[in-house]
């Protein structure tokens, strides 16, 4: 008698994906794991000479079995070595960033870049936006969902917030020049390791370099921290004047605040982040003198 099987209740599945973190697909074709699960199991071949497999048979009682002559080990098969980013991905970074002459070298020269394993699990690279000779840039710390989808930084709800801070100090998003220290967003929106960070930050600092700017906004306390080396949390380091130094041994200063995505959940530090603005907006003028 067949089992009726029930009907599965997609939207609830889906409910418990989204809040079990899973927002995105790794692959465009579907794969049925229980069509996998169902798959009969390989059946033991039977020992060469026709015959059946026969089960070894127990030694009868008041008999000893002969101990089994003791035997060398055979060598376990040595195990494969993990792919892991190391010092040589990171000094083949450095050197791929330093040959990019112009931004769109630097762009190429990313995005044909395979050390980093974000790129393999990212919809798509997000380089930067805006533009480059503002004399201000603005950056983050990894791209989130809205932006792998769109592929530029700051998208979604926390770009919205950006540009109206922007707005706020007299600027406009075309008019400034965006980035993050991290151009493919990891999985389920996880932090970096140290090594990816290290991985990407010979394409930031190129990208610095290149651009030039006279400001910098880190947005967020892993910028700041990859920007200047600054320990702390963000909201110790915001608000202070910090600088980061270019490997060319090029000094700019940097002003370390709190990350739109921060002030969506905590709105009520939202004051904080208008002060360090208007911090920006006074060093831009003296700058421009």
């Amino acid at each position: 008698m067949a089992i009726e099987q029930e009907p599965i209740d997609i939207e609830g599945l889906l409910r418990f994906y989204a809040e079990a973190g899973v927002d995105c697909a790794l692959s465009d074709e579907p794969i049925d794991r229980f069509a996998e699960v169902a798959k009969p199991k390989a059946v033991p071949q039977a020992r060469a000479g026709g015959g059946q497999e026969t089960m070894p048979q127990r030694p009868s009682a008041g008999t000893t079995s002969p101990a089994p002559a003791s035997r060398a080990a055979p060598p376990a098969p040595a195990s494969p070595r993990p792919v892991v980013p190391d010092d040589a991905q990171v000094a083949l970074a450095r050197e791929t960033a330093a040959k990019a002459a112009t931004l769109d070298e630097l762009r190429e020269a990313l995005a044909a870049f395979d050390g980093c394993n974000l790129k393999f699990t990212a919809k798509n690279m997000c380089f930067a936006d805006g533009d480059p000779a503002s004399g201000i840039m603005f950056i983050g710390e990894a791209p989130e969902s809205d932006e792998d989808i769109e592929g530029r930084p700051f998208a979604g709800r926390s770009g919205q917030l950006l540009d109206r801070m922007l707005a706020a100090i007299g600027l406009e998003r075309a008019h400034v020049h965006i980035a993050n220290t991290i151009p493919w967003r990891p999985p389920g929106n996880r932090a970096p390791t140290p090594l990816e960070t290290e991985l990407c930050r010979p394409f930031i600092e190129r990208l610095i370099e290149l651009a030039g700017p006279k400001v910098l906004v880190a947005l967020g306390g892993p910028a700041a921290k990859t920007l200047t080396g600054a320990e702390g949390a963000i909201l110790r380091l915001r608000g202070n004047w910090k600088e980061h130094v270019t490997p060319s041994g090029m000094t700019i200063p940097v002003m370390p605040t709190l990350h739109p995505a921060y002030l969506l959940k905590n709105p009520a530090q939202k004051r904080f982040a208008w002060r360090d603005l208007l911090a920006v907006k006074i060093r831009l003028r003296e700058l421009a003198g």
